[in-house]
């Protein structure tokens, strides 16, 4: 025996789930405080008025700005939005469900085929002295994990969505009263998504974990391999949601731009534009319902990677119930952590200027960070022995619990620094957005080539901090270092995915008040609060890639355990032919989702353009655009064109394992995961420097912007192209490689003991 853990079995069963409500009641409560701004014109101007002491200054600045059709034509709009986005998520979900049904029951058939559909009990994979629950248990687990996980990860997505269509109109009213106010309303109900995504996963989670150990007993082994299909179902959803949301955002956007920006010379979210409803719905289908399930999908992953991985170590075979849920303790203290953390941006201090948003944000990284680290100090003292032993490749490595606290905050660390590197790339605050913005002097070419050495510069930083952490947590714990590692970086995800949703709240907000003709004031306001957002939402897509990676080679190992690989070996013909075609298939994905948003963008322009050409007086304003027929455009493009690279994505490890085996699929994950995060950072950084680059011209807050500026001239064309070029790199294909490179990992694991047993048929024929 290894010695004792301070935290009992029983305190276990309490802290986690106790942990997952206070994060839920935390996100009800922040809810609250958002509905409280009311869309009702005859209680706003009399209630809100003078609620912190606000009344005498609101009258002398904004005279005039209590004007109650404001409010009504920011709800009406509000309702367009929250209509479109929800009907498209329905429509959405229906092609979804009918997939999450088929792969339900092809989890069944191949795992439950491995011992031919027999019910008598096993010997262990790794033990083969003592008996497991036959492969056919796992085969109906795994089936009723992975559509947990699923439905899981469909409602983070659906709830986020709502929230975010609940708040955006609320936050362009709160911008009235100051850039402060509006703030806190687009922050908490950042908050209330990040908080119920975060609780419900592991709540989730821990609730599934309990049931399933009532039929498994001590088959710790076969547990916790069945808890992985939960990992699957989440990612599996979230591809569906990034995919098929990137698609329909940005063939909206780049519709909207090209002809209202470029060719009408209007502004952006101008009533006139057609495609305006469209583009607002496809900031919260794509950035808002598609981070949620993202960064879900990862969450459960890397806890069901560390989970498979210990089943198998001394915890697993020691039955330590406390050091094997260490992955969900972790994220329990996270959810604490965050909410702390959170109370700095809304209660502790209050912004007052333009200027404080961003540095707020930043500081919401840093809080949440430092108090994360001393978080893990702990959970890692009273939760795990001093000293014990972690599988690793076929030999028990020992390991002391003070190693195990540096690799997870080894994770947490290495998250910051990718956010901030991000940070540094993406926002207009300095010099690499500038020289961008600066290169449209001559033209769209030049923006263009500028943007993508950005891109590919920015890669550089955070994989090195990708490639320390993973020698320092694999040195330290094997395999099982890389998963905490992961979770390390995702134990702040409550305070990552709220300042994440902050943005597109803040860009809906801007949206409306463009439409329903507010003051130029609140529209400044509103416009300071997206850019933040911008650069915010490039963060946490540096998070969600950098955590990608960790977990995907986390996954990676514990298949490679799974399949019973002993080494993989790049100079195998095998592996090699593997490795090279796993590091085409990003391009292969990024090719088709970039075409599809190409001609999803085709068919917007068109339809804009009829519009403009044949809706007599829409020019002149005295018409109102065909919205409808935009919002459909971009619903039935997306869902189209979701499905081949989804299945691209889902049939791959199927196909190789299957036909090739267990070494070429090795090599096709490897291979995958080296070229995929490459590719997404680089494509994630580019489009953020020029859509930040563009905004920064708009501002024209520098003297160097405004040489560059106003809206309308060359260079601001110029940057609106490289915007528009950006948009499908940092919405569609970087951020939804990061679940090409995670799913095709996850897949395998689950898949792991039918290709063991029936896999390589080709090499078996040969």
């Amino acid at each position: 025996m290894m010695g004792a853990v301070l935290l009992s079995e029983f305190a276990t069963e309490i802290v986690v789930p106790v942990c997952a409500v206070i994060g839920i009641a935390f996100s009800l409560v922040q809810w609250l405080l958002v509905s409280r701004v009311k869309l009702n014109p005859e209680r706003h101007a009399s209630g809100n008025s003078n609620k912190n002491g606000y009344s005498d200054y609101l009258i002398e600045e904004e005279e005039g700005l209590n004007d109650p059709s404001d409010v009504t034509k920011c709800a009406d709009i509000q309702s367009a939005i929250s209509e479109g986005a929800t009907s498209f998520l329905f429509t959405e979900y229906q092609y979804v469900g009918i997939f999450m049904v088929a792969f339900a029951i092809l989890i069944f058939l191949f795992l439950g085929s491995v011992e031919g559909f027999s019910s008598k009990s096993q010997p262990c994979t790794y033990d083969k002295e003592k008996t497991c629950k036959p492969a056919l248990a796992t085969a109906i687990f795994s089936t009723i994990s992975f559509l947990l996980g699923a439905i899981t990860s469909v409602l983070s997505g659906f709830l986020g969505m709502k929230i975010a269509t609940y708040a955006n109109a609320r936050t362009t009213l709160e911008a009235r009263k100051g850039v402060g106010k509006a703030f806190i309303v687009a922050f908490r109900s950042g908050a209330v998504m990040g908080f119920l995504l975060a609780a419900n996963g592991l709540l989730v989670l821990f609730v599934a974990i309990n049931l399933f150990k009532l039929y498994y007993g001590d088959d710790w082994e076969g547990l916790f391999e069945a808890i992985t299909g939960y990992g699957l179902g989440g990612s599996s959803m979230a591809l569906f949601g990034r995919v098929g949301g990137g698609i329909y955002t940005k063939a909206a956007d780049v519709g909207a731009d090209l002809v209202g920006k470029v060719e009408r010379n209007i502004p952006e979210d101008d009533p006139r534009n057609p495609a305006v409803i469209a583009d607002n719905v496809g900031d919260n289908v794509g950035d808002i319902a598609g981070m949620g399930s993202d960064l879900f999908g990862s969450y459960a992953e890397s806890s069901c990677a560390a989970l498979v991985v210990a089943s198998i170590s001394s915890f697993g075979i020691n039955h330590e119930f406390t050091a094997m849920l260490y992955p969900l303790l972790i994220s329990s203290v996270g959810i604490l952590v965050c909410l702390i953390t959170t109370l700095f941006a809304t209660d502790f201090f209050e912004i007052k200027a333009v200027k404080e948003i961003e540095p707020a944000l930043k500081k919401q990284l840093i809080i949440s960070t430092v108090l994360m680290t001393v978080g893990i100090a702990i959970v890692t003292w009273v939760g795990v022995p001093s000293t014990f032993t972690i599988y690793n490749f076929g030999d028990q490595k020992v390991v002391k619990n003070w190693q195990l606290f540096l690799c997870v905050g080894v994770g947490l660390w290495a998250g910051l620094i990718i956010g901030f590197v991000t940070e540094y790339y993406t926002s207009n605050a300095y010099s690499p957005v500038q020289d961008v913005a600066d290169s449209c002097r001559t033209g769209a070419a030049t923006n263009v080539i500028f943007g993508l050495a950005l891109g590919y510069k920015s890669v550089i930083i955070p994989i090195f901090a990708i490639a320390i952490c993973i020698f320092v947590s694999f040195s330290f714990a094997a395999m099982y270092g890389i998963a905490v590692a992961a979770l390390g970086m995702l134990s702040t995800i409550a305070t990552g995915l709220a300042i994440d949703a902050y943005g597109p709240i803040s860009d809906n907000a801007g949206g409306i008040a463009e439409m329903a003709g507010m003051s130029h004031h609140i529209r400044e306001r509103t416009d300071a609060l997206d850019a933040a957002g911008n650069t915010t939402a490039a963060i946490g897509k540096g998070f969600a890639i950098g955590s990608a990676a960790l977990v995907s080679l986390a996954l990676f190992g514990a298949f490679v355990s799974r399949a019973a690989i002993s080494t993989v070996d790049v100079l195998t013909p095998k592996v090699f032919i593997g490795l090279i075609v796993g590091a085409m298939l990003p391009y292969w994905f990024s090719a088709m989702t970039m075409k599809s948003v190409g001609s999803a963008a085709l068919k917007m322009v068109e339809e804009v353009r009829r519009q403009f050409n044949t809706i007599p007086g829409l020019m002149e304003g005295r018409a109102k655009p065909d919205y409808a027929t935009c919002v459909k455009i971009s619903t039935d493009a997306s869902i189209k064109e979701m499905i081949p690279p989804g299945a691209l994505v889902m049939l791959t490890p199927l196909i190789v394992g299957t036909f090739f085996g267990v070494e070429t699929l090795a090599g096709v994950l490897a291979g995958a995961l080296v070229s995929g995060v490459q590719i997404a950072i680089s494509a994630s950084n580019t489009g953020g420097a020029w859509d930040n680059a563009k905004k920064y011209i708009e501002a024209g807050a520098s003297e160097h912007a405004r040489t560059l500026g106003p809206k309308g001239s060359d260079p601001h064309k110029a940057a609106v192209i490289g915007d528009t070029v950006g948009d499908p790199l940092k919405d569609t294909s970087g951020p939804s490689l990061n679940i090409l490179i995670k799913l095709m990992a996850v897949e395998s694991l689950v898949f792991a003991p039918f290709f063991a047993t029936h896999g390589g048929l080709l090499f078996k024929i040969f």
